[in-house]
Formats: C-alpha cells, structure tokens, sequence
C-alpha cells in the first residue's frame, strides 16, 4: 500500500485536509428550495455535483452543525446554497462558514430572484463556472493516513455476511494499518454484536460507551415496535436481527476499536471509530430506520407534542374486516365501525399549565 500512497494525489483545503474528489455542493435550506436545487443540478449529474439539504424550515442548532460540516467537507471545492426566502435556517451565517474556508459560495434566494426559472438559470450558470475552475484545480500528493474511510448499509441477504461484508472488513483493516481513519455506523443493526465490540475497545470505558450505544439502539426499535430487519432482508435468507447484525458487524473488521463519535464528528486520528446516529433522549418520531434520515428530524428542538397512532391495531384490523368481506361473497351494503384510541405524548413544545 506504500506505493500507492506514494501515488495519491489529493485536493489541498486551508485546513490542511486534502480531498479526493473536487464537488460542487449544492444545498438546499427547506424541502420548498429542493426542486430548484435539484433542476440546477441535473445538467451536471456526471460531473461531481452532488445535491444535499435539510427539509425543515424552523430554528435547527443540529441541521446546522451538518450543513455546516457537509459544505466544509474536504471533497468539497465549491458550494451553492438555494433558499426560499422565508425560512428560518440561518443561511447568511453558513455562507460566511463556507467563505471563511476559503471555497467559493454562493446563496440564490428563490422569492428574491425572480422565481424558479431564474433561479434555475442562476444556478447553473454558477455551476459551470465553478466546474471550470475546479476540474483546472492544482492537486497534491497525498498519503492513505489522511484518508478518511467509511462503510453504509448495502442491502442484506443470506451470503452478506460471508462474502462482501467481510471483504469491506478486511479493506479496513489494511486502511487501519496504513493509519487511516475508518468509520462504521448502523447501531441499530449491530444489536447481539454490542459485547463483542466491547472486547475490541480500546479501553474500558470506550467498551462500556460502545455498549451503551447498541442498547439505546435497541431501546429506540423497541418503543417503536420494529427493527431495522425489512421483508428483502428475509427474502435474502436472513431469519433474525442478530443474524442479520453478524453480517454488518464483518464490515467493521478486526482492528481495535478507537474511538465512538457522532454525526459531523471528525476522527482526531487514525484508527477505526463506530458512528453513533441514534439520538440521545427519548424517541420522538416513528422512523423505522435510524441511519436514513432520522439524524436531523429527530433532534428537532423543542421535542414536539404528537398523537401516536396504533398503527399495529389498524392494520389487524383492516384487515379483518376485508377478509370478513371477502369470505361472505355479497356486496357491501352496510359499513362498519371501529374505533382505535391513539395516545398522546406531550412534550417541551406544549406549554403545561401551572397547577397553582
């Protein structure tokens, strides 16, 4: 691997990270900015221009930090930041972070420039400015120490944990050796492996905080009723959460384990890190799986007051009352009626009344 360290070249940032890549961010600040960024973006979908944004339009210190540390991302050479206008995302001060890391950046704002044609218009001609600089980009040699590496959910079956998966692991370890810093994530479906990892720590403490963030994990799929274990994966030949944790577990390799960091974290060093991404706290929303896009909507500030429906006895019950339907063979003529009681949770965003 020496010679081809030797041979990596890298993109210099002002923070002395080097990149691999040279992309053009462009960033959307509320759900109602996503369709203009994403039509600026189509013409470039095969030059490195990568769309990514944040759907909500209320105050969000998290969804901040991310955007901040996404548009700041040593792969990223340039950004461009679409907002509506009315939002309330902080938008002046993310242009100021992304300036002050010495990329070019841009803000377009749909309601000031005339509309989503315009802006369209306005974006890409943006777009093809910044790629004609960055694609002319002088770049730097590079070592695999100043990698930063990190493994996603692929999809698992049956043979996932015997062929890719461990192959991922092994890749790993080798980055590990050279001094690289190597990320896995998926708590939640780690579920089983959470002692085992603890073995691997680097220290006790880092082992009990490893077990720790499996069991929240757990403690999340259990509040909601169901795991990260979907109808593919049994297809597949996977039978349960800890064999399908097996298999995900392989990815993480055998390298001792550094260190437990959270979304935006950046590895102090070499070595290989788990990424926690369930939130701390209690659950607030129903999302069936943590490591999708759960990381920004569950830290919404304050946590707010919802009606949880009983989502399980809706569905015994609906359908019982088709099949009730089928098996009598006779036109519906008369509806019947079933009540469900949902709970509610109040929290922060509900003021209480005072009992005085």
């Amino acid at each position: 691997m020496n010679a081809t360290a030797n041979a990596m070249r890298g993109y210099l940032r002002s923070d002395g990270r080097k990149g691999i890549r040279n992309v053009v961010a462009v960033g959307y600040l509320v759900e109602c900015a996503h369709h203009v960024a994403r039509e600026i973006a189509v013409p470039f979908r095969e030059d490195d221009v990568h769309v990514i944004g944040f759907p909500g339009c209320y105050p969000n210190a998290y969804a901040e930090r991310m955007m901040e540390r996404l548009c700041t991302h040593p792969n990223v050479g340039a950004v461009l930041l679409i907002s509506l206008g009315c939002e309330s995302f902080n938008k002046y001060a993310l242009e100021r972070v992304v300036r002050a890391s010495g990329r070019p950046v841009k803000t377009i704002v749909i309601q000031a420039a005339g509309g989503t044609r315009k802006s369209v218009a306005e974006g890409r001609a943006f777009i093809a400015e910044q790629r004609e600089l960055l694609d002319a980009a002088p770049t730097v040699p590079m070592e695999v120490s100043e990698l930063v590496i990190g493994t996603v959910c692929g999809g698992s079956d049956g043979t996932s944990g015997i062929t890719g998966n461990p192959a991922a692991g092994r890749a790993f370890d080798l980055f590990v050796e050279e001094g690289a810093a190597c990320i896995f994530e998926e708590t939640g479906e780690l579920i089983g492996c959470e002692h085992i990892m603890a073995d691997r720590a680097a220290t006790p403490a880092l082992g009990a905080e490893l077990e720790a963030s499996v069991a929240k994990a757990a403690r999340y799929y259990a509040t909601l009723g169901y795991g990260s274990f979907a109808a593919g994966n049994a297809d597949g030949g996977l039978t349960t959460i800890e064999e399908k944790s097996m298999g995900a577990y392989a990815k993480s390799g055998t390298s001792a384990i550094s260190g437990l960091i959270k979304p935006g974290d950046v590895p102090p060093r070499g070595g290989l890190y788990l990424l926690d991404v369930v939130p701390d706290g209690e659950v607030r929303f129903g999302f069936p799986n943590i490591n999708d896009n759960a990381e920004i909507a569950e830290l919404i500030g304050p946590p707010l007051t919802v009606v949880r429906q009983p989502a399980f006895e809706m569905g015994q019950v609906a359908t019982e009352l088709l099949l009730r339907v089928i098996e009598s063979k006779r036109p519906v003529t008369q509806f019947e009626t079933k009540v469900l009681q949902p709970e509610l949770f109040i929290r922060e965003s509900v003021l209480q009344r005072s009992s005085s």
